[in-house]
């Protein structure tokens, strides 16, 4: 086995070396702290890896993501969403049969209990839909309390109720009732019934719609060890049960840094668009630092991000096949031209990500901004429950526990303080 030394007060200490099949090397620093005292310090974890894994691989310096060995330009244009999910959980495409089986599976358990209907009772109009999206799935565990033990169940009881507890909170946004799943419809098109369908009248589902759904869930379906999937291993890691921990990585992506990006996008190019549409006028501006441009740049593609260039492609189909002009795709379009032929962007690698074109899709399929998060929800599902399953299930797993380097006061005499 490979040996990385460490010399530190002059003591040499000897680590492991682990390394992937892709090229990824990994320094083991399991003993060092018990062997130095001393542990590594990583704000952010950049350079830290906190497990094996061999659902996804990313390539960040030639803009490379593959979902169990495929790479995701294949994925997305040959594969259905349910596929995916079925990849991702259990490490293999499906057969004809096991993939009839998956659906129907999706399909039976999409109906959430009659009683959760009350939940939404108590919520205000103007509740965010992931406030209630995590809520609700945390209650799930109230209703199958065994959560960790009917493993392979629970996974398809969550894939299939997401979309539906999805679309009422969209639903109790806008105070229309709610539309029931049916079970004649595919994945991506039983949940835009559900958010558009209304009683009494016959919704045209639009097949168009539908390509550009499946397409934005696989896009996001998994993205190795970002915060709210390493959240969901972390919260998983104290045997917290199915429900819980992915309602915790619902949590972490609404933050604003991570799955609210493409909504920052669309704010952006609003205020361009309302600012007149000098676009070369913000680039100026960001190049000033006087301005941030949204959308560009990611914490790991170093090059390109590859799910963007698929994204740039389908959002130009999907509005013209619509027959939408929007100008806000206008002005995304000229921003990433100036930006691609700019020193200042070129140099720093800030090329267009995912989040760029996620949101003019959604905003033409008539998703309001609001939602955008929780569609990011909807496609990252299965990556969730790939990583929890695979974290329960290695026994190298502990209860994740960071240490941290104490930087407050020393020891001091209370008591001194209270004779005072």
């Amino acid at each position: 086995m490979d040996k990385a030394k460490l010399i530190l007060d002059g003591q040499e200490y000897e680590l492991p070396v682990t390394r992937g099949p892709e090229g990824e090397v990994g320094i083991d620093i399991g003993k060092l702290r018990k062997e130095s005292r001393a542990i590594t310090l990583d704000y952010g974890y950049a350079n830290t890896g906190s497990c094996e894994s061999s659902i996804t691989f990313i390539d960040g310096e030639n803009g490379i993501l593959r979902y169990r060995g495929y790479p995701i330009e294949q994925v997305a244009e040959h594969a259905d969403f349910v596929e995916v999910c079925y990849l991702l959980v259990n490490g293999e495409l499906p057969n004809a049969d096991e993939l009839a089986a998956f659906k129907h599976e999706l399909t039976y358990h999409s109906m959430i209990h009659e009683d959760m209907k009350k939940f939404f009772e108590g919520y205000l109009p103007t509740a965010h839909p992931m406030a209630i999206l995590s809520s609700m799935i945390a209650s799930l565990s109230t209703y199958y309390p065994h959560a960790n033990e009917r493993v392979a169940l629970n996974i398809i009881r969550l894939l299939a109720k997401a979309p539906t507890l999805a679309a009422f909170s969209f639903k109790k946004a806008i105070g229309q009732p709610f539309i029931y799943p049916r079970n004649d419809l595919s994945y991506t098109g039983n949940f835009l019934n559900m958010m558009f369908a209304v009683p009494a009248e016959p919704y045209q589902l639009s097949p168009t719609l539908e390509r550009a759904l499946n397409l934005l869930l696989i896009l996001h379906a998994d993205h190795e060890q970002n915060c709210s999937t390493s959240t969901v291993r972390m919260v998983g890691s104290s045997d917290a049960n199915l429900f819980a921990s992915i309602s915790a990585g619902v949590c972490a992506l609404w933050g604003p840094l991570h799955g609210g990006a493409n909504q920052r996008v669309m704010d952006m190019l609003k205020m361009i668009h309302d600012d007149g549409g000098d676009v070369d006028k913000y680039v100026e501006k960001a190049k000033n630092r006087e301005f941030r441009l949204m959308g560009f740049g990611h914490r790991v593609y170093k090059n390109f991000d590859p799910r963007a260039t698929i994204l740039k492609k389908a959002a130009d189909e999907v509005l013209e096949e619509l027959g939408i002009n929007d100008p806000l795709l206008e002005i995304a379009k000229r921003l990433e031209e100036v930006a691609l032929r700019d020193e200042f962007f070129v140099s720093r690698n800030l090329y267009p990500n995912v989040d760029f074109y996620s949101g003019l899709i959604y905003s033409a399929m008539g998703i309001p901004t609001k939602m955008f998060t929780v569609m990011f929800a909807l496609g990252r599902m299965p990556g969730w429950l790939a990583h929890w399953k695979e974290n329960r299930g290695n026994p190298k797993t502990r209860i994740n526990r960071p240490r941290q380097i104490y930087t407050g006061e020393g020891a001091r005499d209370f008591k001194e303080i209270a004779d005072r």
